[in-house]
């Protein structure tokens, strides 16, 4: 079965969006390559696109090539967030009213960056499917267009531009590492791609917890999952639809799964080591290159980031996560004599040891603590496990304090 994606319409999407859609910069980077073992790595940075994902790129081409009665009529939607982001810009700049329906894990940052654009948002269902059912429901009543964010040749088409743009800025590429969540990205980005060179290995990355296109890959049939748990919001979807389906299964090479704790362990090291700021979906093909699941020993490999719409909270706790994951961040229940004297001596004992300073706080007392001592909670930064250690000795050599529990062992 062809799939239904030419290059042809690829680089017609490139047209339409020329001084709309930017030119994402490729980051080559020494420290993922040397992690991964390839020969180089090329982060291509969509969390630099306008609205802080590539979505503005299939949006732009598919709201561009509406009837003006169509573009009268307005257009609705269904998004976890970046899509919203990128149909409500799409809608500013054509002229057309929007309406977005997001679910209620949407980020409160991505709900109002698309208001901004001019939106209306209505918030409806515990995940991406139930909003997507009601904006099929609102599109049937009010004869607005829905703009699907997958499933659709001229979307597809549009995100394609970034394979465009990897084969111009990346032409050595071996592999490319794209996120999956509906399939709408990578279906382009391969189409793009694979009509320059066909030996380029095309590898899908997803969350455990939202895991539909390993399995429909390997038994060459769409699986629908009846729930998702993922911290990466922006690709869990429950499934792909037939149009991606048809790409994916003829385009894409293999799909490979990542945990939260990877996603997180990709979050931090992009922050520090890459200064860029992704959200867990953008993220999710980094951390497929330092998992121990993809092997690129020796090649040339892009990683999509394709988006960095997260909540600064957010990103607080998953960076936290990524630095325990490395080995580099403890949080230790310790019991201590006088309160709040022995701050001064736990801070200046950290302090001494090198480390960081997270947060010290007086904790919940329990039943078999020490009654003449006060429970304390400490978290600290170090740049290793025998650093930590090394720092957590040093608290309990104090006098009159005891370490009850600590989250780094071994």
């Amino acid at each position: 079965m062809t799939a239904p994606v030419s290059i042809g319409d690829v680089e017609a999407a490139r047209e339409r969006l020329d001084g709309v859609a930017h030119r994402t910069p490729l980051d080559r980077s020494r420290t993922f390559a040397e992690r991964s073992g390839a020969a180089s790595v090329g982060l291509k940075l969509e969390n630099h696109q306008r609205t802080g994902s590539f979505k503005i790129r299939g949006a732009y081409n598919a709201m561009a090539r509406l009837s003006p009665a169509e573009r009268d009529a307005g257009v609705i939607a269904a998004s976890a967030g970046n899509h919203a982001q990128g149909v409500a810009l799409a809608g500013e700049l054509l002229g057309i009213d929007a309406e977005i329906v997001v679910p209620e894990v949407t980020p409160a940052s991505k709900i109002e960056a698309t208001r901004g654009y001019g939106a209306t948002v209505v918030v409806e269902g515990d995940i991406y499917e139930r909003a997507y059912e009601h904006a099929l429901e609102r599109a049937e009543a009010t004869g607005r267009t829905f703009v699907h964010p997958f499933d659709d040749e001229a979307v597809i088409a549009g995100q394609g531009t970034v394979g465009l743009e990897l084969r111009e800025q990346y032409p050595e590429i071996d592999t490319v590492c794209v996120a999956i969540g509906g399939g709408g990205l990578i279906s382009g980005v391969a189409t793009a791609l694979l009509a320059a060179d066909d030996d380029v290995r095309v590898v899908g990355v997803q969350p455990e917890g939202a895991l539909h296109a390993k399995p429909s890959i390997e038994r060459d049939e769409l699986v629908e999952l009846s729930d998702v748990d993922t911290v990466a919001e922006g690709i869990a979807d429950t499934r792909m639809l037939e149009t991606t389906w048809r790409v994916v299964r003829e385009r894409v090479d293999e799909v490979v799964a990542v945990t939260d704790r990877e996603l997180s362990v990709a979050v931090t090291l992009l922050a520090e080591r890459a200064k860029t700021v992704a959200e867990a979906a953008g993220a999710a093909p980094v951390a497929a290159l330092c998992s121990d699941d993809l092997d690129v020993t020796g090649e040339h490999v892009a990683a999509v980031v394709s988006g960095g719409n997260v909540n600064l909270t957010d990103h607080a706790e998953l960076t936290r996560t990524g630095l325990a994951e490395l080995g580099r961040y403890t949080e230790a229940r310790l019991l201590v004599d006088g309160w709040p004297r022995a701050l001064g001596d736990l801070t200046d004992a950290v302090a001494d040891r090198g480390a960081e300073l997270d947060g010290l706080e007086r904790g919940k007392r329990r039943a078999d603590d020490d009654p003449n001592r006060v429970p304390v909670t400490v978290r600290i930064e170090g740049s290793g496990p025998d650093h930590l250690r090394g720092t957590l000795d040093a608290l309990a050599d104090l006098d009159g304090v005891a370490v009850a529990s600590r989250s780094l062992e071994g």
